[in-house]
């Protein structure tokens, strides 16, 4: 079994906040891919794990054929909301409804280290990938460049501690974990980079509702109650209150282009 019926229930809980806040916080990390990739209109491209489907929008814009996949029903619809003309699917990462060598990109975005099992995932994306294609992937990069990590773990705090190579944001940044597994998988690093990702948002209220929108998150509220949580994020909070009141995070995001043989 995969990591859908999980996955897609968390990150479901709070759709509409996702789209309409948190997931515009990365955008510069899916701007430095689409800057990279030049694409074109013959290219075909999937995003897995595309969540309320603000990338997928960005690359349809440049006139690429783009298919979104997620594991949640409730960020597709939004998905679908924000741009209807893409064809957006609920599925499984590891388990891919395409025929082998469909697309010319495949993208995942925060979303890999989510996976039930990181390997599979990864190398069903190849396997779907033409010759000559490219992955593009985008992770957190090392916790101690990003301030949102602290906010993460004073609020992951509020469960047991979890064993080693638990899935959570951070599984795939350290110790250069996700660029082993594609030079094992024959993947050729092609480009390997920190994005600076500042997040800035109106007010505290604003800051809560995204980042208590993420799957990461929604698993702490299943287990202690969205009270405790949100006590918990509003303290870890305090200090990236600026004077006018703006919340603001700066953090960095690890985008890593492949390409297959």
């Amino acid at each position: 079994m995969g990591s859908k019926t999980i996955q897609g229930e968390l990150w479901g809980m709070q759709a509409k906040d996702w789209a309409q806040i948190q997931e515009k916080t990365v955008e510069q990390g899916y701007q430095y891919a689409l800057d990279f990739l030049h694409l074109r209109s013959s290219d075909k491209l999937l995003d897995i794990g595309c969540g309320s489907g603000y990338f997928s929008h960005l690359a349809h814009l440049t006139g690429a054929e783009v298919t979104g996949l997620d594991a949640s029903d409730a960020l597709l619809a939004q998905a679908s909301i924000r741009d209807n003309s893409i064809n957006f699917l609920s599925g499984e990462m590891e388990e891919l409804p395409f025929e082998d060598e469909s697309f010319h990109v495949v993208c995942g975005f925060n979303s890999f280290q989510f996976a039930a099992n990181v390997r599979n995932a990864l190398t069903e994306a190849k396997r779907v990938l033409k010759s000559k294609g490219r992955l593009v992937v985008m992770i957190w990069g090392n916790q101690e460049d990003c301030e949102a990590a602290g906010c993460l773990k004073a609020i992951a705090s509020l469960l047991p501690p979890t064993p080693p190579g638990a899935k959570g944001p951070f599984a795939l940044s350290e110790n250069n974990l996700l660029q082993t597994l594609l030079n094992e998988l024959d993947l050729r690093i092609i480009n390997n980079a920190d994005v600076n990702s500042v997040w800035h948002y109106e007010n505290l209220d604003t800051a809560l509702k995204g980042l208590m929108s993420s799957g990461a998150v929604a698993r702490v509220i299943q287990q202690v109650g969205f009270d405790q949580t949100l006590a918990t994020a509003t303290r870890a909070m305090q200090p990236f209150v600026k004077g006018n009141g703006h919340v603001v995070f700066h953090n960095k995001f690890r985008v890593i282009i492949s390409e297959k043989s």
